[in-house]
């Protein structure tokens, strides 16, 4: 463990306070045993790869935890299963699945973080989500207790899960389909070069910001509507560009906010507040954040 650890090198946006406490557990063991040690009115928060995260600027209170190379295996199991550890980035669960020769993991590829992150939130992108693969995880309790979880206990919805806070999950294992490794590579590929050529994949970014109203992610078929899409509604609202100190709404993608040089957790959580606002005052739609803020604002 360790104390006061500088967060803003660990976040995509590279922002943040400390951590109260930082700890990196060995394996399953080591996190019960921690947490059922650590007392129930001290926060222990999974930070993933923290690509979904803004931690603000005053820091993480309580204990952060990070799992590190103990939680990014892959297993192959029957049935055209994978067991992946929920630290395994996202990028590198589809390119193992069609090591594999295995499909259904394709839209993976192009989603930032980790794997326990992409089952908790329910990740997804041209219309597959994690819980359209979803067959069971194990996790860690905050109270110390060992868990195994079916799609009833993860509840999935768009873009969240009905997860308690303090769970940590450790595996997830995904049900995949036989198909030739290199057309599964061709797919992915192909949402390589879509999303190259629409998202500002080169900059300091969490993905997209807000969750679509629709209550679906864009499909990238012809025929999807954009009425109710988040990307649409803010550029209506006049907030492509957008800036607030080193914050911006890319011009590439209305939905992506990025640290366009210097921002701080403020700088983007205000200017994300006033997109919010802005798009109330148009549309009467009020969005909801997908990023998620955590810790304490600045003194």
């Amino acid at each position: 463990m360790e104390a006061m650890r500088p967060l803003a090198p660990l976040s995509w946006l590279r922002v943040g306070g400390p951590a109260e406490v930082f700890f990196s557990p060995l394996d399953a063991e080591d996190l019960s045993a921690v947490l059922a040690g650590t007392p129930e009115d001290v926060a222990a928060t999974p930070l993933g790869l923290a690509s979904n995260l803004i931690i603000r600027d005053g820091g993480l209170p309580g204990l952060a935890v990070r799992l590190g190379r103990g939680f990014a295996g892959v297993e192959r199991l029957e049935g055209d299963r994978l067991r992946l550890g929920a630290a395994l980035p996202d990028r590198r669960a589809a390119e193992a699945a069609a090591d594999q020769g295995l499909a259904g993991l394709e839209f993976l590829r192009t989603i930032p973080g980790a794997i326990g992150g992409a089952a908790r939130m329910n990740a997804g992108c041209y219309g597959d989500y994690m819980a359209d693969v979803f067959v069971e995880a194990e996790g860690v309790a905050r109270d110390g207790r060992r868990m195994r979880l079916g799609p009833a206990d993860m509840g999935f919805s768009y873009r969240a899960t009905a997860l308690p806070e303090g769970l940590i999950l450790t595996s997830v294992t995904v049900q995949g389909r036989p198909d030739a490794p290199e057309a599964i590579r061709a797919r992915m590929e192909d949402q390589i070069a879509r999303r190259d050529a629409s998202q500002p994949t080169k900059e300091r970014t969490c993905g997209s910001t807000f969750a679509n109203p629709a209550g679906f992610s864009s499909t990238g078929r012809a025929d999807d509507p954009m009425d109710l899409k988040a990307w649409k509604l803010i550029e209506d609202a006049g907030c492509k560009g957008l800036r607030r100190g080193g914050a911006a709404m890319s011009q590439k993608h209305a939905n992506f906010m990025v640290n366009a040089g210097g921002a701080t957790a403020e700088d983007l959580e205000s200017l994300g507040e006033e997109v919010r606002e802005r798009v109330f005052d148009s549309t009467g739609i009020r969005l909801e954040w997908e990023i998620r803020r955590i810790g304490l604002p600045a003194a």
